[in-house]
């Protein structure tokens, strides 16, 4: 049975695109594995701590030197490397803020890239794919005035593809921000476009993986 390790950074719940977008690829992956696992984090209502000297020390440090303060931070830590290495495929919503992606998100990535077992030439999860829907309230992509403020996409295609040498996908809806912002009235029509196109490659991404994994 295949496990999907979904996981969600926006703050915002309701009127969130990311949350909305990933949900509906996760529908479509539980409708091709009913029998199968979701582990789900929620990092906005659940956040992390961020990584701390505790935590660095610990994963270069033998566990019988551990202090009772890095035994616990690498506790988490494995918790974290655990089930992305247990995962078939994982699921990452996220916004953009302030040009990149939410500090929640960010905790979760200094968390789980531990050097020598997820991170790193023999990584644990090398080549394991990765789905990330990547919202953002206005137009960055290439040509447009704002391309080059774009650190959401480029940033986690560097850190996943190149710390966790995973596959890493893409889905992005724009101009999420059209229909509350007055000065994007114009980009309305834009926008609904690209969030009908976000909702429809969730589902036919969502499928095509899930069918790498069939029993």
């Amino acid at each position: 049975m295949a496990t999907l390790l979904h996981i969600d950074s926006s703050a915002l719940h309701e009127p969130s695109v990311s949350r909305e977008v990933s949900a509906i690829f996760r529908r479509e992956w539980e409708s091709q594995h009913p029998d199968g696992t979701v582990v789900y984090r929620d990092l906005a209502a659940n956040p992390l701590p961020h990584l701390t000297e505790d935590g660095i020390v610990a994963a270069t440090t033998p566990a019988e030197a551990h202090t009772p303060a890095q035994a616990a931070a690498f506790a988490l830590r494995a918790e974290l490397a655990e089930e992305l290495e247990r995962a078939d495929a994982v699921l990452i919503g996220t916004p953009m803020y302030n040009f990149t992606i939410p500090s929640a998100l960010k905790a979760w990535l200094d968390q789980v890239i531990i050097p020598g077992r997820t991170g790193g030439e023999q990584s644990t999860v090398a080549g394991k794919p990765v789905t990330v829907v990547a919202a953002r309230g206005g137009g960055y992509g290439p040509g447009t005035p704002r391309a080059d403020y774009e650190f959401v996409t480029r940033y986690l295609e560097k850190a996943l593809t190149g710390l966790l040498s995973v596959e890493v996908d893409f889905i992005i809806p724009e101009m999420t921000l059209a229909r509350v912002v007055p000065q994007m009235s114009g980009l309305i029509e834009a926008a609904d476009a690209s969030r009908a196109k976000a909702r429809e490659d969730a589902k036919a991404k969502a499928k095509s993986l899930a069918a790498r994994f069939a029993a």
